[in-house]
């Protein structure tokens, strides 16, 4: 019997990216429940991007912070040419496959924790004063990595490709009726918008079913908000899907 059988598992990822997590479940003869936490949208006000996409040509260094802004910016340049020195980075190995598929090569990014503190950590990223740093990112996202660079004397601009917002609760509370073994997340973002989706009365019943997170800080985050059954499986689909089969194959 697959490791999976029977197991009703709730996949909270944004639509585009959540195929591939699903796929796998279903290999291992799981059901998938496909509801967004998170929805990502285009931005608000497209014009700063398309005015900082213009003198493209100026920055030295250009940071993805998710598979998502790898997308989404893409996107909105439309093909238009990529300055041939202008470096890439990014905080995860699923953002740095994202770009190697689209043709960019040398991307800079941590393999291991996929986060902005590990890409700080590389030494290419140790020596960056005077250099013009550009972050692709989401609306109103985290200002770590910003910070930091211009603390050691890069100078940074921030480009909101996409923005994300909570979906309508009807479909979540619709799944959930039907049952869940497991939930995945893949932010701390994505946690909050589940847990108010889901409602007060629902999280008793949260408590007790093993929540999948992609990294630390998100399950500091889940355990400071009242959950204890938490599961660091990493933040790619094999990783997840692994650490879902090891919980329940060994449960049997």
């Amino acid at each position: 019997m697959k490791a999976l059988a029977g197991k009703r598992i709730l996949v909270t990822r944004p639509t585009a990216q959540a195929e591939g997590l699903a796929r796998r479940i279903r290999e291992a003869g799981g059901e998938p429940l496909r509801v967004p936490a998170i929805e990502i949208l285009p931005p608000s006000d497209p014009a700063p991007f398309h005015a900082l996409a213009a003198r493209l040509a100026e920055f030295d260094l250009a940071i993805f912070i998710s598979r998502n802004a790898v997308r989404r910016t893409l996107e909105l340049l439309g093909g238009r040419p990529w300055p041939p020195r202008l470096r890439v980075a990014t905080v995860g190995q699923g953002s740095r496959a994202e770009l190697e598929q689209h043709g960019f090569a040398n991307v800079i990014a941590p393999a291991e924790q996929p986060d902005s503190e590990a890409l700080l950590a590389l030494p290419e990223l140790a020596e960056v004063r005077g250099r013009r740093v550009v972050i692709f990112r989401g609306e109103g996202g985290r200002e770590l990595l910003g910070r930091e660079l211009a603390a050691r004397g890069a100078a940074v601009e921030y480009a909101a490709s996409y923005r994300r917002e909570a979906p309508g609760g009807e479909s979540m509370r619709r799944a959930w009726a039907l049952g869940v073994d497991a939930v995945t997340v893949s932010s701390a973002e994505g946690l909050a918008n589940l847990l108010i989706l889901l409602g007060e009365a629902a999280l008793g019943e949260l408590r007790r079913v093993p929540l999948f997170v992609p990294h630390a800080r998100v399950a500091a985050e889940a355990r400071r908000r009242g959950l204890a059954q938490i599961i660091v499986a990493g933040p790619a689909d094999e990783q997840v899907a692994a650490a879902l089969v090891a919980h329940f194959g060994a449960a049997r």
